[in-house]
């Protein structure tokens, strides 16, 4: 690995980890915090609503703080079980994560644009990381590396989201346009990296 490649890597460790370690931060301050700076108060007193945003948030942290350790190409040569493990923790949290997502998507700050954003993104995690999962329960190895690279691409979205939505909330001087926007472009550009990721590896898919 070169020393371009290096820091790449070490960025993208980075954010998987900080990011990952954020919704940490909704049980340290108030009901103030983050999004649910934008959510009414009826909404923030309904039970299953704040199941669904605890379940998306924490399991997806889950998900995006062990998912990257995944395309260590020594991990999976050297600690086969391990990776098997880590893929099934992974695979837990992403499910749940995802159904919790799709789920207050429907809630979602800025109507119907923002919603559909992220149901999308929820129903597309879903299917890539359960594809992947029954590709290697047949042994199709190659289908399965390349659904993961799609699934953890959608994982990311939680980190794209972060740095998208700052920017975009100054460029337009409003929270509301931002977050619709955000709610697309914290994953479609992921899923396009990903499938130029996955024809660089040569991976057939189809």
């Amino acid at each position: 690995m070169n020393n371009r490649n290096k820091v790449a890597w070490f960025v993208f460790v980075f954010l998987a980890i900080s990011v990952g370690l954020y919704p940490l931060m909704y049980f340290v301050f108030d009901r103030e915090f983050g999004l649910l700076a934008s959510k009414s108060e009826s909404l923030l007193s309904n039970v299953i609503w704040n199941v669904g945003f605890y379940g998306h948030i924490l399991f997806g942290g889950i998900a995006l703080l062990i998912g990257w350790i995944q395309f260590s190409k020594k991990m999976r040569s050297l600690h086969l079980n391990k990776h098997r493990l880590i893929g099934k923790v992974y695979l837990s949290s992403a499910v749940i994560s995802g159904v919790c997502g799709i789920y207050i998507g429907f809630f979602a700050t800025g109507g119907i644009i923002a919603s559909m954003g992220f149901i999308l993104l929820g129903i597309f995690w879903l299917y890539t990381t359960i594809t992947a999962y029954n590709a290697v329960r047949r042994g199709d190895l190659e289908l399965h590396q390349g659904f993961m690279i799609y699934s953890y691409a959608l994982c990311f979205a939680a980190v794209t989201l972060r740095i998208w939505l700052p920017l975009l909330t100054i460029v337009f001087g409003d929270f509301i346009p931002a977050y619709r926007m955000v709610a697309w472009l914290c994953w479609v550009p992921n899923v396009i990296f990903a499938y130029f990721w996955v024809r660089k590896k040569g991976l057939q898919l189809g």
